[in-house]
């Protein structure tokens, strides 16, 4: 595609966007900004796999994006974490490949990295690539006010999904994000609600400085702060990793240290510290001694919590694939780019309320 064209359907995009635009942080923008009210996103509010799949599906067959007027393929670099990180970012993959394939009128690359640095290098490259459109779930909120430059300056769109950074919103069109901070403060919320006497808490943490990792942590951090009840027997980082989230677990348990909640800042790092409780023959779940959270609504997941193993997951929505398409397709022609953040809908799942329908529908 003529990088021109594109440039000029960008600087259109980009300056309409400006003019309704939110704030100037892409954090606050996220972590404030109300629930998307389109008929598109009421469509995903109980966003399950085959539902999305669906609907990515009849989106690729009645409502493709047209290739170039010159024949080419829209040129897509896509940057994600590692798709073996979790449950989440597998299903997270998934989406993005299923729509953004050759038949739906794309070209796309993907590049993997859990760290910050090498997912620079890879936009790096792909602006070098000349593609058309950069699409960015970053690991680390900050450092990329440079490269997202160089982009804007090659005439590369920049949609950011699944999560936030901090830079300023003049460098990419949208962004279409869960809202960590409320997934924090709900899942605190609901281990408040619980009336414990005191509340002595395993923290795992996910890759630091990852927006997920600051919006399930300072929800939490919060509550320790201004609670005397609530401490924190240990914080650390399992980097998203079962097993080092049982070394964590373990450790404790070694210590002869007293805990009595594990809030895992993921499915599947609270599986790892389930599995360190079940090898010390220490109970878990709902009227047990030791209440279990996790995030990201695996299907396994919610099994858990159906059989009274787990007490709490939060979801995290890793079906963006038909948003960012719809975002692509306003920039091609010409059109007004109509919300610069897009929130996804969200909730978290008590293992006392929780239906096998709940399961169905919101385990990815």
């Amino acid at each position: 595609m003529k990088k021109r064209t594109v440039a000029l359907m960008l600087t259109a995009a980009m300056t309409a966007a400006s003019l309704a635009g939110c704030g100037s942080s892409s954090q606050t923008a996220a972590t404030t900004a109300a629930p998307a009210t389109t008929a598109a996103q009421a469509e995903t509010e109980a966003p399950k796999e085959t539902e999305a799949e669906a609907e990515t599906e009849a989106q690729a067959e009645t409502d493709a994006p047209a290739p170039a007027a010159d024949g080419e393929l829209i040129k897509v670099g896509i940057i994600n974490n590692d798709p073996n990180e979790s449950g989440y970012r597998t299903a997270n993959d998934a989406d993005l490949k299923k729509m953004f394939t050759k038949e739906n009128g794309y070209d796309a690359s993907f590049a993997y990295s859990l760290k910050n640095d090498e997912q620079i290098t890879a936009a790096q490259k792909f602006i070098q690539d000349e593609v058309d459109f950069l699409l960015l779930s970053a690991a680390d909120t900050s450092g990329w006010d440079s490269v997202l430059q160089d982009a804007n300056d090659a005439g590369i769109g920049v949609i950011l999904f699944d999560r936030t950074i901090d830079a300023s919103e003049d460098l990419y069109l949208a962004s279409i994000v869960s809202d960590m901070a409320k997934e924090g403060e709900t899942a605190v919320n609901w281990l408040a609600g619980q009336g414990l006497d005191s509340y002595n808490i395993i923290h795992i943490q996910g890759v630091m400085g990852s927006a997920a990792q600051q919006g399930r942590t300072g929800a939490l951090d919060a509550k320790v702060a201004a609670e005397d009840s609530w401490t924190l027997v240990t914080q650390q980082t399992a980097e998203w990793n079962s097993e080092k989230a049982q070394q964590i677990v373990q450790s404790v348990i070694d210590s002869g240290t007293e805990f009595n909640v594990i809030y895992a800042e993921n499915d599947d790092m609270a599986k790892g510290a389930v599995a360190a409780l079940d090898k010390a023959n220490i109970s878990h779940g709902v009227g047990k001694d030791v209440i279990v959270m996790g995030f990201d609504c695996n299907k396994w997941a919610l099994q858990e919590l159906l059989a009274g193993n787990w007490n709490y997951d939060g979801q995290c929505n890793p079906f963006q694939a038909s948003y960012i398409d719809k975002i692509i397709k306003q920039v091609m022609n010409g059109e007004e780019i109509t919300e610069k953040t897009i929130i996804m809908d969200e909730k978290g799942f008590d293992a006392e309320e929780i239906t096998e329908d709940d399961v169905n529908t919101y385990g990815i």
